[in-house]
């Protein structure tokens, strides 16, 4: 799977998302849908937008988008569909053309150490799907002991 590809997946699993969230909140705000069924749809929300979150992530950096467009493209995720215009954006701008960096291109960029332990893992899918998996699980857990955005702060 090539960057461009894995990029536009989830750029797209995000908005779906938002969408079955919205959806659960209209419909229970409207036919008082069980808090279940909106907190099950949260979930799925929450996991696959922390998953466009390492994917942008990911992609950033073997793209070489530079630190402020890939911390924007994971900021643009909070907004409800903002991550289907970034994903034409860089589309159509070319920034996601091109396989994985799996070996040093002669570029003094890939002498740094974050861009090799980067190639490290990339040349190593398995390792890198399960260290990213046990991010986003461990981020997960952290947020679901927090409780809801609208429980912030417990009192």
């Amino acid at each position: 799977m090539t960057p461009r590809r894995l990029f536009r997946r989830f750029a797209f699993a995000e908005a779906v998302t938002w969408t079955l969230l919205i959806g659960g909140l209209i419909i229970k705000a409207s036919v008082g849908a069980p808090q279940l069924a909106l907190s099950l749809v949260g979930g799925i929300h929450g996991a696959v937008f922390l998953t466009y979150a390492v994917t942008a992530s990911i992609t950033g950096v073997n793209q070489r988008w530079g630190i402020v467009r890939t911390v924007l493209a994971v900021a643009l995720a909070i907004v409800p569909y903002a991550t289907i215009p970034f994903e034409i954006y860089v589309e159509r701008t070319g920034r996601l053309k091109g396989d994985w960096r799996r070996e040093h291109s002669g570029d003094t960029r890939d002498d740094h150490w974050f861009d090799r332990l980067y190639r490290w893992f990339i040349v190593r899918p398995a390792l890198l799907a399960g260290a990213m998996l046990l991010v986003v699980t461990a981020i997960f857990a952290a947020l679901l002991i927090i409780g809801p955005p609208g429980g912030w702060p417990k009192q």
